[in-house]
Parts: C-alpha cells; sequence; structure tokens
C-alpha cells in the first residue's frame, strides 16, 4: 500500500507525488492524475499503483509518437523501434494498436509513398529501393507490392535518366562503364542499363 503525502506542481502539467515513509517521489501528468482522482492523504494499493504509473506511461509514449508523427511518416516497426527505446514493450504494443486503429500508422500507404520518394525522387531502380524500405521495417510483400509499378517500367525510366543526366558523359568504353557502373548502383540490373542503352545511338570514340 503506498500513501500519497502530497501531489505538486512540477512543470507544465506534470506534477510530484510524494509518499509516506519515503523520500523518492513519482511523476505523473494532470490528466493521469485527474483521471485516477489521486490527492494527498489517499492510500493507493500497490497493483493499483502499478496501472497508474503505466497508464502515464502509456500516455508520455502515445505523446512521443504523435510529436515524430508531426514531422513525418513512418512505418510500424520504424516507429517501434523509436518508442522501445524509452517505454516497455507491452506499453509500445498499446500505443502502436492505437495508432493503427486512427489510421495514422498504415504501412501499405507508407511503403506506397516512400517507393514513389526513391523510384521517382531519388531515381532508384528497384533492387535498391527495396533494400531501402527493408531498413524502414516494411514487410517484403508490402514492398513487392508497392514496387510493381516501377518493375514495369525501369527501363524507360532509365532511358529517361541516360537522356538526362548521362549521354553527354559517355564518349569512350571508360566513360560508357562508368555510366552503367553508376546505374547499377542506383539500383537496376546490369540487362536494363544494357537494354536502355541501346535506345541510344552512341558512338564511341576511339582509344
Amino acid at each position: 500500500m503506498r500513501k500519497i503525502t502530497a501531489i505538486e506542481k512540477y512543470k507544465g502539467n506534470t506534477y510530484s507525488v510524494g509518499f509516506e515513509d519515503s523520500e523518492e517521489k513519482e511523476y505523473l501528468n494532470g490528466e493521469i492524475i485527474a483521471a485516477y482522482h489521486l490527492k494527498a492523504g489517499m492510500s493507493v494499493p500497490e497493483s493499483a499503483w502499478e496501472d497508474i504509473t503505466r497508464a502515464g506511461k502509456v500516455r508520455t509514449a502515445r505523446e512521443r509518437a504523435l510529436y515524430l508523427l508531426d514531422y513525418r511518416d513512418y512505418s510500424y516497426t520504424e516507429l517501434f523501434r523509436k518508442l522501445e527505446k524509452n517505454y516497455p514493450d507491452d506499453v509500445c504494443f498499446e500505443v502502436m494498436g492505437r495508432l493503427v486503429e486512427l489510421g495514422m500508422i498504415d504501412d501499405k500507404r507508407y511503403a506506397e509513398n516512400l517507393a514513389r520518394h526513391l523510384c521517382e525522387g531519388k531515381h532508384f531502380g528497384c533492387y535498391r529501393s527495396a533494400r531501402e524500405m527493408r531498413l524502414k521495417g516494411i514487410d517484403g510483400e508490402l514492398i513487392e507490392e508497392a514496387l510493381q509499378p516501377y518493375k514495369e517500367n525501369a527501363v524507360e525510366r532509365i532511358e529517361e535518366l541516360i537522356e538526362e543526366k548521362y549521354a553527354a558523359k559517355i564518349t569512350d568504353r571508360k566513360s560508357l562503364d562508368r555510366v552503367k557502373n553508376a546505374l547499377v548502383r542506383l539500383g537496376y540490373s546490369y540487362s536494363q542499363v544494357n537494354e536502355a542503352l541501346g535506345a541510344f545511338d552512341i558512338e564511341l570514340e576511339d582509344e
């Protein structure tokens, strides 16, 4: 049993809670204080106090998640990893479950947006895009589904990239090989790159 001796404002909407026979204090948000009707002189069973402190952790974890989502979208796994650095797994699962219910975490939507950013914005091929997406914790099936449209027009996208950025740089065999390697590093296959280059009438200088 814990007997509360004092509840005092700490900073913002956070309050310090003091206990009888203890110099240690707990810190709770005012919403939790109000929700559980806590006040000085009240005796709280240990099991009930565990529920109260857990509710406090859930609240702060949720606020942290919302703060992060204000700046950019996250995959489920990516945001979970952020939260688990400071909160227990059960708290993280509860918060993440609620965010999924609210539609604030949607891995399908996230995968589609990320695929668009990587393939259209950064001009990555599907191999590199898939690798980047896996690092974000996206499921393999969602990656495959999100990248499918970009697999179908990969050669066309390489042709556009060559025309915009590389065609003028190809003068001899060495420069051609450098361009091929640059495109492969972007995540395109050699066969795709060679097929795209075949659409260009490139004359190489004699070495």
